[in-house]
């Protein structure tokens, strides 16, 4: 009798070992989440080597305040300065994997428009877990930084964030509508051939909420056209995008200042501005909604005043 309670017993211990261990594997299994991708990652619970494969993903982790767990970040990471000061591990388009690998991260983090899906496969299958992300519109845009929030446990921080983004949209959305007017606006950001930017694109969404109508707004998203047809669409704000090249931008501006005919001319209103405002999904995307609202209704502002 006292050998069978005995027996009884270390099962029961033993099955308590079990569910314990079962519990903890659990616990573990929690780390994997899925990503913007509909992927299942095996993300760790705290990633303290983080490398950012897009100059977006690193102002994301700045904004956040955990900018001391970037070890690696492309490129054009140029914001905030800091930025520049980290490890390069190449361009988000042409990604150096041996330098990535070299940094150890425990967690790199991908952008789906741009980032090769080869690099990230090979990472994977070195036991680098790769968190893809896919913004397309400001919705999607503040999804991802309470995505990467939530990643990096810094959950309130991101949240704060989204609804400081969300309450300036509103603000602009309020404003504009007072404007009797949308005028049309062209947005070049090539110059040989001259392309524009058409409904799938950030830049859309901006300038309808600016209370712009976009020119070259249709299902292309970065429709070409020849100086004939610009001319032809007769835009009434011209606005000019550069990021290194800026006084290439400048010579550009000049050449459509010598069409006195075109309204954005007559009226003084071609723009040259900072790209990274416009097409980089972080949090300074509002920013560039605020100065577009400025730049296409600017008597809105002197009724403010």
């Amino acid at each position: 009798m006292l050998r069978i309670m005995k027996y009884r017993y270390q099962l029961v211990v033993l099955l308590v070992i079990i569910g314990l261990s079962l519990a903890k594997a659990a616990q573990s299994a929690a780390g994997t989440v899925l990503d913007q991708l509909g992927r299942q990652v095996n993300v760790p619970d705290n990633p303290q080597r983080i490398v950012a494969l897009a100059p977006s993903i690193t102002e994301i982790i700045f904004a956040l305040g955990q900018e001391h767990r970037l070890k690696g970040v492309t490129r054009y990471s140029d914001f905030p300065s800091e930025a520049a000061k980290l490890h390069k591990v190449g361009s988000y388009v042409h990604l150096d994997l041996e330098r990535i690998v070299a940094l150890k991260p425990d967690l790199c983090i991908a952008i789906k428009d741009g980032n090769p899906r080869l690099v990230a496969q090979r990472l994977e299958s070195l036991k680098i877990p790769v968190y893809a992300v896919d913004p397309k519109n400001l919705d999607t845009i503040m999804n991802t930084i309470i995505q990467i929030g939530k990643l990096l446990d810094v959950d309130e921080k991101a949240k704060m964030l989204v609804r400081d983004m969300r309450s300036r949209i509103q603000r602009v959305k309020s404003l504009v509508e007072k404007a009797a007017h949308r005028p049309g606006v062209f947005f070049q950001i090539g110059i040989s051939p001259i392309v524009s930017i058409g409904t799938p694109t950030f830049i859309h969404e901006l300038i309808v909420l600016a209370g712009g109508t976009n020119l070259a707004a249709g299902p292309i998203p970065y429709p070409r056209f020849s100086r004939e047809q610009v001319l032809a669409l007769s835009p009434e704000v011209f606005i000019i995008t550069s990021m290194a090249r800026a006084a290439v931008f400048e010579q550009v501006k000049a050449e459509w200042s010598r069409w006195p005919n075109l309204p954005a001319v007559r009226n003084q209103r071609i723009f040259l501005e900072d790209s990274n405002l416009f097409d980089r999904p972080t949090p300074r995307i509002v920013d560039g909604l605020e100065l577009l609202v400025r730049l296409i209704h600017p008597d809105l502002f002197e009724e403010k005043q």
